[in-house]
Order: structure tokens, then C-alpha cells, then sequence
């Protein structure tokens, strides 16, 4: 059964360059055997009416998924905004009954199993259009959900504006927060270092039972 919030199709943001790990594909990198976009899948699926990935390159290594992949719609690897902007745009084509999308990195594999629901509470609540998720202090902006009524204004903001920041974007349009505790456990790790993918591994049971 799903929740009880609007339907919403998740995307997984994989089209990272992953920088500081040397380029590599974290999305397929592995805690306890599974990929860190196993560990995503496994979590939002369940909140959403379905679940893309938008990625860049081949897209025959995340065959094994079964899921769609979705490349960005503008070119130049400008980052998770330009993701975003290519999830609504799919989800306006291809699921046009469909008003919203959650958007979740790739590496942050113990995201919140209430994500969904408690993003679409803090915007109905604060009656902003969109919604992003916080742990502690910190804003977690490609963590978020998205009207696709929205996505003309943002594919002008990129492409026009030049804009590459989520933050900038969603302040300017408005943006509620949804809050989470950050201790002992933050459900928002993610994996930017292979120290982080240490004390990911190492911490693993702990959130599971959390």
C-alpha cells in the first residue's frame, strides 16, 4: 500500500562526476554486498509510484536495475539541478498524471523510510511549492520534492539564468523544510570519500534499526 500523499515519482541523481573519489561510479560502490543505488531503491521505492534514475554515460550499467534511466536534457553535466529538471521532464511526458517528483542522491544510502510523506507535510503546512530535507543545521537541497508545473521556470532558470545552485533556485521560488535529527544517526550520510563509505559499512546495523 502507499502513503497517503500525492503520487509522486522518485528519482535517484546518479549523474554525479564523483570528484573526490577519483571519478569513479559511487552509485555502484557497495555496503554489505549491495550498490549504494540498491540501498536508495530499496528506500524510496516503497514511498513513490515508481522510481527513474537519471544518469549520464552509458546507461547499461544500471541495466540490472530494471529501472529507467533518464540523461539530463541539457547538456554540460551542470549538476543535480539539471537532473531535476530532466526528472520532470520525463515525468511530464511519460507519467503526465503525475504532479510530483522526490529527488534523492545516489549516495545517500539510509535516507528516511517517511521522506516522502514528511516533504509533502511541510509544504502543504508552510504553503510553499516545494520542499527540501534537513538534518541538524544542515539543508539537504538535492533532497527534495518537486512540482513539474515547474519545470518550464526551471529549465529557464538553467539555460537562461545560467543558475546551477538548488538552494538559489528554491529560495527564489520558495521552499519548505522538512527536519530530521541528525544523532545519534544521520539519515542523510552520504558517501563523498572512501572514509565515508567506511563509516557507512561500519555503522550499517545501527541504521537499519533505526
Amino acid at each position: 500500500m502507499l502513503p497517503a500523499h500525492p503520487p509522486t515519482v522518485g528519482v535517484i541523481l546518479a549523474g554525479g562526476l564523483a570528484r573526490r573519489m577519483g571519478g569513479i561510479d559511487k552509485s555502484l560502490l557497495t555496503i554489505r554486498g549491495r550498490t549504494l543505488l540498491r540501498h536508495v531503491a530499496d528506500r524510496l521505492g516503497p514511498q513513490c509510484e515508481g522510481l527513474i534514475i537519471n544518469a549520464n554515460g552509458d546507461p547499461g550499467r544500471f541495466a540490472a536495475t530494471g529501472l529507467p534511466i533518464v540523461e539530463d536534457s541539457l547538456s554540460g553535466h551542470l549538476g543535480p539541478l539539471a537532473g531535476i529538471l530532466a526528472a520532470l521532464e520525463w515525468v511530464s511526458a511519460s507519467r503526465p498524471m503525475i504532479e510530483w517528483v522526490a529527488s534523492c542522491p545516489s549516495d545517500t544510502p539510509f535516507m528516511p523510510n517517511d521522506l516522502v510523506l514528511k516533504l509533502h507535510e511541510a509544504r502543504e503546512r508552510l504553503q510553499k511549492p516545494m520542499a527540501c530535507a534537513s538534518s541538524g543545521s544542515q539543508v539537504h537541497h538535492a533532497v527534495g520534492l518537486w512540482p513539474v508545473r515547474l519545470r518550464h521556470d526551471l529549465r529557464d532558470a538553467i539555460a537562461v539564468e545560467d543558475l546551477r545552485s538548488i538552494r538559489k533556485w528554491t529560495n527564489t521560488r520558495g521552499v519548505a523544510h522538512a527536519s530530521w535529527a541528525d544523532a545519534p544517526l544521520d539519515p542523510f550520510l552520504n558517501i563523498n570519500t572512501s572514509g565515508d563509505l567506511a563509516e557507512a559499512e561500519a555503522a550499517f546495523e545501527c541504521y537499519q534499526d533505526a
